[in-house]
């Protein structure tokens, strides 16, 4: 039995009706001993590689990012990403300001059609060559704004807003 809850920490992790195979596993690992709070979060990451689904995500795949739990997502969540490599249990994504890398949990496919991919990848583009660090926080905040829309196209407004930025920012 556990003698204090750091042990059972990294259990929180699985679901509760794996959680005593893990610790089954982790006892083991530590010679029928208490297992110390490593060996449990070891045994829970290898249950957790056991199990992970395959990427079925492809190139050009548009995504949302749900930024849950992952504090270098930070200011992303709800944002879109275009695939632009798989992993195993990744994905590196196209966003306005740059690649990140994401794992699986913190991704949702937008089911858009190839045609639909194709445009969000001109939108993107777009954002990109405009997008900078220099630039003002107000025009940041409106180049993020169109990186969180859930659409596959700007509206009219939209498409002029972001043409003369590209006009002021001379892209």
């Amino acid at each position: 039995m556990p003698t204090n809850e750091w042990q059972i920490r990294p259990l929180s992790k699985l679901d509760p009706d794996i959680q005593p195979e893990a610790w089954e596993q982790a006892v083991e690992s530590a010679n029928g001993k208490v297992p110390s709070h490593r060996i449990v979060k070891d045994a829970v990451q290898r249950i957790i590689e056991r199990t992970q689904v395959p990427n079925t995500y492809q190139l050009g795949e548009v995504c949302q990012i749900l930024a849950k739990d992952n504090p270098e997502l930070r200011g992303k969540g709800g944002c879109w990403g275009i695939v632009s490599q798989v992993n195993e249990f990744s994905c590196t994504v196209r966003m306005w300001d740059g690649e990140h890398t994401v794992g699986l949990q913190h991704l949702k496919s937008y089911n858009y059609l190839p045609a639909e991919c194709e445009q969000m990848q001109v939108i993107c583009d777009r954002i990109s060559r405009v997008y900078s660090d220099s630039l003002e926080e107000t025009v940041k905040s409106l180049l993020q704004s169109l990186g969180k829309l859930n659409r596959p196209y700007l509206t009219e407004l939209e498409e002029k807003l972001l043409s003369l930025l590209e006009s002021e920012v001379k892209v």
